[in-house]
């Protein structure tokens, strides 16, 4: 599998550029799975529902499935949070991983940013940036712009990103 960081500021737009750039990568053929970091405290489940009270009696993980789809729930409790290789481990093989977050880890990434958004450019200093999507033109970039606006010109980088025998994690 391959494995590409889309990854930037809060504010950035990452997750609307991820959620235009799928339906253009699954409509050449590819098949996409997402792993999305949480600086926060969700929860996929409701109070109330069966598979809740399993969690909150508990279990470790539950898994509740349907025809539609399956999720699995894992509670760390109190455990690490776990990095991005041993999430990866979890997922089904596909042909593309795109991970939204986890700027710290060493896979390589994308950064998006976007003129007015008042943080430094991140690909400056980490090696591990192989592009930036900007809607706007940075002095002394040493990397590939891409135009944020430009969804299909996106898509031809990460496409070609995945045929790479660099690109395999």
């Amino acid at each position: 599998m391959k494995v590409l960081g889309v990854t930037g500021w809060s504010g950035a737009g990452k997750t609307t550029l991820l959620a235009l750039l799928i339906p253009e990568l699954t409509a050449r053929g590819l098949t996409v799975s997402t792993i999305k970091h949480a600086h926060h405290t969700f929860d996929v489940d409701k109070p109330g529902k069966d598979s809740y009270r399993h969690r909150q009696a508990g279990a470790t993980e539950v898994l509740i499935a349907s025809a539609a789809r399956w999720a699995l729930m894992h509670e760390n409790r109190g455990a690490a949070e776990p990095g991005l290789e041993s999430l990866l481990a979890n997922l089904s093989p596909v042909d593309l991983v795109l991970v939204e977050g986890f700027k710290g880890e060493g896979h390589q990434k994308i950064e998006v940013h976007r003129e007015g958004l008042d943080k430094p450019l991140l690909c400056r200093d980490d090696r591990s940036f192989i592009a930036l999507a900007a809607n706007y033109r940075p002095a002394d970039l040493n990397l590939p712009l891409l135009d944020l606006d430009d969804v299909p010109a996106l898509a031809d980088f990460v496409a070609d990103y995945c045929r790479t025998e660099s690109a395999v994690s």
